[in-house]
């Protein structure tokens, strides 16, 4: 590949590796607000969770010298703060939308206040598979150096859409999304499920967390999810629940956000900035028109809290 075919080729290829790069903590926010969703719960402070699991896996992982274990505890926080909003929300009276602001608040105070001490120190980064190496253009190699979490969340996507399908714990989570009477004439707890299904969302916005500290953009700042928790949500209804189209979702929230860093690669240097508020641009373009009185959301959850 000449210079010629390697500036042509120079847009898409950064728009491709910064896709798969900005999209995969959306992949793992989305999903596990899609397994929340879809037992009739929304989660607004998957911010926080993000932020506070963020700032957990980067504190681990320098105290320990491994990313892995920084991204278990960012699961586990992420764990804990999912099941702490479930558990609240199992009270009468209780606004599920309410408390999630209240807990996105509290997540991002928290990490801000117990993360000042890491915001300098070094952290190791979780892997990556070099599936460029077979070129020996650099813009390629970095475009197909792609994070094992990827590849996970693809995986994880794959997986649950299966599952929501076939499986007894799929059938669980949509009966108690759709109708708490039905489920409790299967004889089964509403508040059980839920509680559960918002645990492991949790869980999963708590590892997109840890890859944002852990790999990119690799480091522990105080404004390192940018909303990312936030845009997620908006994600999963423009996906209608279906988890591979989470995956899908998230790729193009992906690319919209590597638009901006692919044309500064190629020497863009005026106005390529304006092309950094394209994720946010999408996000406001598809609550628009995902918002209709005149009709509602295909496929919502009946118990979902839009939807009443």
């Amino acid at each position: 590949m000449d210079a010629t075919e390697i500036g042509l080729w120079g847009v898409p290829l950064a728009m491709l590796g910064g896709a798969i790069r900005v999209s995969t903590p959306f992949i793992f926010v989305s999903l596990g607000e899609a397994i929340t969703e879809r037992s009739g719960r929304i989660n607004l402070g998957l911010e926080g969770t993000l932020v506070f699991g963020a700032m957990t896996a980067y504190a681990v992982a320098v105290i320990t010298g491994s990313p892995w274990l920084g991204l278990l505890a960012a699961a586990a926080a992420g764990l804990c703060f999912g099941l702490f909003h479930g558990w609240i929300c199992r009270f009468r009276g209780v606004n599920d939308i309410a408390i999630g602001i209240a807990l996105m608040l509290f997540g991002s105070g928290l990490a801000f206040f117990f993360g000042k001490p890491f915001i300098q120190p070094p952290a190791p980064d979780l892997p990556a598979i070099p599936f460029g190496g077979w070129s020996d253009v650099p813009q390629v190699q970095a475009a197909l150096n792609i994070n094992v979490l990827f590849l996970i969340g693809a995986a994880l996507a794959v997986f649950l859409w299966w599952a929501f399908r076939n499986t007894r714990a799929g059938l669980i989570l949509r009966v108690v999304g759709d109708s708490s009477d039905a489920a409790r004439a299967m004889g089964l707890n509403p508040n059980t499920v839920r509680l559960i299904a918002t645990g492991i969302g949790g869980a999963l916005a708590g590892i997109g967390g840890a890859y944002l500290s852990l790999y990119y953009p690799g480091s522990w700042t105080e404004g390192i999810s940018s909303g990312q928790g936030l845009m997620a949500v908006a994600l999963v209804i423009f996906a209608r629940w279906n988890p591979l189209g989470c995956f899908a979702a998230a790729l193009l929230f992906g690319g919209a956000g590597a638009l901006g860093p692919a044309l500064q690669s190629v020497g863009v240097t005026q106005g390529y900035y304006l092309f950094y508020a394209a994720p946010y641009i999408l996000t406001l373009v598809i609550m628009i028109a995902t918002s209709s009185p005149s009709r509602s959301l295909a496929g919502a959850p009946g118990e979902l809290s839009i939807t009443k």
